[in-house]
């Protein structure tokens, strides 16, 4: 038996998963860590809290199924995607703190880009809006902001990556600078139609081509972990993106699949193949998986907060003492009573992309209840979530038949029905609803022969439970209608 080892790091904590051949878990490792906010808009992560809650899990891990690391076969890396680093190449250490994919502070600079005209060549090159969402005006912001960093990075002192590149750096004690195409590709810098970092996207932004890692497929063999961070040395065998990962593991291997991810945001993927789609209607194209000399892309949509609704009735609203309460309370009312939630509390990501927009909450009347917010909250996730497939369908002209779905969320059954109800598809959850690490995991174990090809992987994927529409497509045309109203006229305008 080979057992393969995926390191999750997410946007709350740090997860480290152990998997057999047959893709089912043997041991799971987690740690949260801090979140840092600064200033209001301004999101952080600490570096090495990251790089010390994440090794604290590879060996918690490992530890709790038995294993030393000469059993592993390989390991894969999933990551945060966007959450920009830099750090000092002799030391290892960061110059300043992670900025998270949510964090807002460069709109000013996204701007500034804007009123330059520069928007739609950024967005033909890259697939990107041009929006402080991505790793390139972080990284400027960083260069500009921070005393004496731009004069050491021309000197070629400091290197920048996402947090797969950082972890990689990390256990590899500098030797491996890299990445995968999927996080290349989120970072504003990298040209998704040629496969390279892009030197005009440097030069507009001022970065210099000396802090970028060097790029290389998803599945692929990059090194080895130095032997004293597991005990002996691994083979790093995949690193992707985290919502290319889940895509990845959930078998979405064919053109026209999609999955959507319910975790701190939502997001939802589309495979299109070799073809890298353009979209009119406010999507995003991005790489996805690759695991041959085949490119690899999907349209994605992306919700800037999902899960993290829930957190906010738990800590925000003091409704909830853990998340795990929320359906219950959502399920005390037959429905939101004619409230609706926008929870846009960092802005709104696609496919409107207001990125000043603020959370509202509308409809209260006397009669309403918290049990009808945290009802509106959860079907808050779902009409964001149906407003990206809507947008999907009339990119791609064809329609989606079934939605996969996975993420911490996709255990509510109300959230997953309503779903259904709103989309008129079959969304389907898998019996292992850790895909993000499971398509780690994938990639590592392909990238060492472990499986042949993808048909190995796709014949392991099973459906735990099919929730199907209950609702007519008027009813769900006219919640839609509701929603799209709220978002514009309230929190869009």
């Amino acid at each position: 038996m080979t057992y393969l080892l995926a390191l999750d790091q997410g946007t709350s904590s740090s997860r480290s998963m152990v998997f057999d051949e047959s893709g089912a878990i043997v041991a799971v490792a987690q740690r949260e860590f801090r979140q840092l906010f600064p200033q209001p808009g301004w999101i952080e992560h600490d570096p090495m809290e990251i790089w010390h809650s994440q090794l604290a899990t590879c060996r918690e891990v490992l530890a709790k199924a038995g294993l030393q690391a000469n059993d592993l076969g390989a390991l894969g890396i999933t990551n945060q995607r966007e959450t920009t680093v830099v750090w000092d190449r002799a030391t290892g250490e960061p110059v300043y703190n992670a900025i998270v994919w949510q964090d807002r502070r460069t709109e000013t600079l996204c701007e500034d880009l804007r009123v330059r005209g520069l928007a739609g060549a950024i967005h033909a090159k890259t697939g990107l809006v041009l929006d402080p969402y991505f790793s390139g005006t972080k990284l400027r912001w960083i260069l500009d902001a921070v005393p004496g960093v731009r004069a050491r990075a021309m000197r070629g002192e400091l290197a920048f990556g996402t947090i797969d590149t950082w972890l990689t750096w990390k256990m590899t004690g500098g030797r491996l600078h890299v990445s995968d195409v999927t996080n290349a590709s989120r970072t504003m810098l990298w040209n998704l139609h040629e496969g390279c970092w892009d030197a005009q996207l440097l030069d507009w932004l001022g970065i210099p081509a000396s802090l970028l890692p060097s790029v290389h497929r998803s599945s692929h063999v990059y090194g080895e972990t130095d032997a004293e961070v597991l005990g002996s040395p691994v083979i790093i065998g995949g690193i992707a993106g985290d919502q290319q990962a889940a895509l990845f593991g959930q078998t979405c291997f064919t053109p026209g699949m999609a999955k959507n991810t319910y975790g701190t945001g939502c997001f939802l993927l589309l495979n299109t193949g070799d073809q890298c789609a353009q979209s009119q209607h406010g999507l995003i194209s991005t790489a996805a998986c690759q695991v041959s000399t085949q490119p690899a892309y999907a349209l994605e949509g992306s919700v800037f907060i999902g899960g993290a609704v829930v957190q906010w009735l738990r800590d925000g609203l003091g409704a909830i003492g853990h998340a795990g309460e929320a359906e219950g309370l959502a399920a005390s009312v037959a429905d939101s009573g004619g409230v609706v939630f926008v929870p846009s509390f960092t802005g709104l990501g696609a496919p409107y992309w207001v990125p000043s927009a603020k959370g509202a909450i509308l409809g209260l009347s006397r009669g309403s209840t918290v049990g009808h917010i945290a009802r509106a909250a959860l079907e808050a996730i779902a009409f964001q979530s149906a407003s990206l497939l809507g947008a999907m369908t009339r990119d791609t002209q064809a329609p989606i038949t079934e939605l996969r779905v996975d993420g911490g969320a996709c255990a509510n059954n109300l959230l997953l029905q309503f779903q259904a109800d709103l989309l008129g598809i079959p969304v389907v959850r898998p019996q292992v609803i850790e895909t993000t690490a499971l398509g780690a995991a994938y990639l590592a174990g392909l990238a060492i022969g472990r499986y042949r090809s993808v048909d190995d992987m796709a014949s392991q994927w099973r459906a735990e439970r099919t929730f199907l529409p209950t609702i007519s497509r008027d009813q769900a045309a006219g919640m839609m209608q509701q929603w799209e109203i709220a978002v514009r006229r309230f929190v869009c305008h």
